[in-house]
């Protein structure tokens, strides 16, 4: 497992433990103070669950399963990979936040911060399998194939 899988695993298990913590908040704020919280913070919430931890997850072990790049394919580059992760984490991060915030006390320059990220979160995700294409390819399955057997 190389550097970069090994970024994007940790990474999501990192923000797996932020929106467990903002859960825990909501329940306890809810459950035991009785107090409510803004559809802002529940959308914080679930964004760092599904974005940060499920798609970072995901590109993460896509990286370190799939084939190789072929010699050829001039779309894979580890450094737009790294920069991609260096995005997605960066942008992942600061729309939770401004989403935290938003929350608490509602500001213009907040929404427009998080459709901003929310945008290069976009960039990211399309830049990342733009660059993997390739990679998605049948690797000995001709051979199976032949052999007659079927998945």
């Amino acid at each position: 497992m190389f550097s970069t899988v090994r970024y994007f695993i940790k990474t999501s298990i990192i923000f797996l433990v932020i929106g467990l913590l903002t859960g825990l908040y909501m329940s306890v704020s809810q459950n035991l103070f009785s107090r409510s919280y803004s559809i802002e913070l529940v959308s914080a919430h679930t964004h760092i669950i599904l974005f940060g931890t499920v798609m970072m997850m995901i590109m993460g072990v896509a990286l370190w399963f799939f084939p190789r790049p072929e010699k050829e394919d001039t779309k894979y580059k580890p450094g737009l990979i790294l920069f991609v992760y260096w995005l997605l984490t960066s942008t992942t991060t600061l729309r939770f936040i401004f989403q935290v915030i938003d929350s608490f006390s509602y500001s213009n320059v907040s929404g427009i911060m998080i459709t901003i990220f929310s945008f290069l979160q976009v960039v990211g995700i399309l830049l990342f399998f733009y660059s993997i294409w390739g990679r998605i390819r049948s690797v000995g399955s001709h051979i199976r194939d032949a052999k007659g057997e079927k998945f």
